[in-house]
């Protein structure tokens, strides 16, 4: 059959097909964890609400679930690489889920501290497993797609997580601990079943088909890597605005007498325009040159948080999250396909790591930053980090000549510079 007569793929097929089997498992797992993960972000207002904490305490409380989380990226981006993704990846759920159970008992001051530092310990730490077997499992050009539906399927559970939340939190919270729990077990034992190790072989040396010689591993060899670490501090910066949504928001509209219905709703609108726009651009945005596409969405995420001190109703919080979302949906699944670009064989479990410990710092800097500002005024605070996320869009832009010659087919040393 020549290639003229060959038919064209469908609508559906250009979009979802040619992944592997073992990666739509964890799209699934995914899937389910992101449904019942309604804690998180009413974390703030379960603090000040149902434990009578003030902002400035609970913006600490949460600043201390930070740390754990950005420990744990180091931590397990090392047992990624060490002894397995499925093993990180099942035991990170498993004890995710002992944690929210020991959170929800907690009543005093001190309980509430440690089980917060252990739940940022243990609640991300499927992060850099996930992101080295997306990078494992599929080629380098239906990464953009891959990370892209996974970023997919956090948002159509979110969507669900969001509107169901804002009503349990209402009814009381213990079953939000309850069911958080019992999803992040349905992902680790569904990735744990369903997704072969990836873990490349290695040599007697230790890394991964060398050939002799001491292997180059560890976090030192990742942080040689100058332009990785670069765009892990942009990451930072657009991380500490982009967490503003499910820290400072909350609060900033409880403060102003919305419930915790009102504020589901508007958040489930970003889910629900993810889940019906995403999959639509994700395949065309993919083709694109990766530093220009995340600068761009980056100046509109900036722009949305800007936007945000001139509303007072529910369908102007609605309007920013929509502008806002739109920026997330250029940005979907290409800084996980830049890492993974970035990334050598041996060493992705640690390069996602260090990506997850950016995520990490901006979640712990984020209540740090947002409740100081919106103590100050909402105003000051919205227009602040707005500005923060258009500097972001900017440094992307500046290393974007960088990220372009180190993405290219031909193989580069993971510690050439930015030049």
């Amino acid at each position: 059959m020549s290639t003229a007569t060959l038919p064209k793929p469908t609508f559906l097929q250009s979009k979802i097909g040619g992944l592997p089997r073992a990666f739509w498992a964890l799209w699934a797992g995914t899937l389910v964890n992101r449904v019942g993960m309604m804690i998180e972000p009413f974390i703030g207002v379960y603090l000040t609400q149902a434990r009578g904490m003030s902002y400035a305490a609970a913006g600490v409380v949460m600043a201390v679930f930070g740390v754990g989380s950005l420990l744990s990226q180091i931590l397990a981006g090392w047992l990624a690489d060490r002894f397995g993704r499925r093993i990180t990846l099942t035991g990170g759920m498993v004890a995710t889920a002992a944690t929210m159970v020991a959170l929800g008992y907690s009543t005093s001051l001190p309980a509430i501290v440690v089980s917060m530092f252990v739940l940022g310990m243990t609640i991300d730490a499927y992060r850099p497993a996930s992101n080295a077997l997306v990078a494992d499992l599929v080629p380098p050009h239906d990464r953009p797609r891959a990370y892209g539906l996974l970023f997919w399927a956090l948002n159509l559970g979110f969507a669900v997580a969001m509107v169901t939340g804002g009503w349990l939190a209402q009814a009381g919270y213990g079953w939000m601990f309850g069911i958080n729990a019992a999803t992040a077990v349905a992902f680790g034992l569904l990735v744990w079943r369903a997704v072969p190790e990836t873990l490349p072989a290695r040599n007697g040396s230790g890394a991964a088909g060398g050939s002799g010689g001491r292997a180059l591993g560890g976090f030192a060899e990742v942080l040689k890597d100058r332009l990785m670490v670069v765009f892990t501090l942009i990451t930072v910066l657009s991380t500490l605005v982009y967490v503003q949504a499910f820290t400072t928001l909350p609060l900033a509209m409880t403060h102003e007498r919305f419930s915790t219905g009102d504020y589901g709703v508007i958040m489930a609108v970003n889910g629900i325009l993810i889940v019906l726009l995403q999959p639509l651009t994700g395949d065309w945005l993919g083709r694109r040159d990766p530093s220009t596409v995340l600068a761009i969405g980056m100046a509109i995420i900036g722009a949305g948080f800007a936007l945000t001190a001139f509303v007072s109703d529910i369908a102007g919080y609605a309007t920013t999250v929509v502008v806002w979302t739109l920026g997330e949906i250029v940005t979907a699944g290409v800084a996980g396909a830049i890492v993974a670009a970035l990334a050598p064989v041996h060493l992705r479990g640690r390069y996602s790591g260090l990506y997850g410990l950016a995520w990490s710092c901006g979640t712990m800097l984020a209540p740090l930053l947002g409740t100081r500002l919106l103590e100050v005024s909402p105003v000051v605070l919205w227009l602040v980090v707005g500005a923060l996320n258009l500097v972001a869009a900017g440094s992307i832009l500046a290393i974007g000549p960088a990220l372009r010659r180190r993405m290219e087919p031909a193989p580069r040393s993971a510690s050439a510079d930015l030049g």
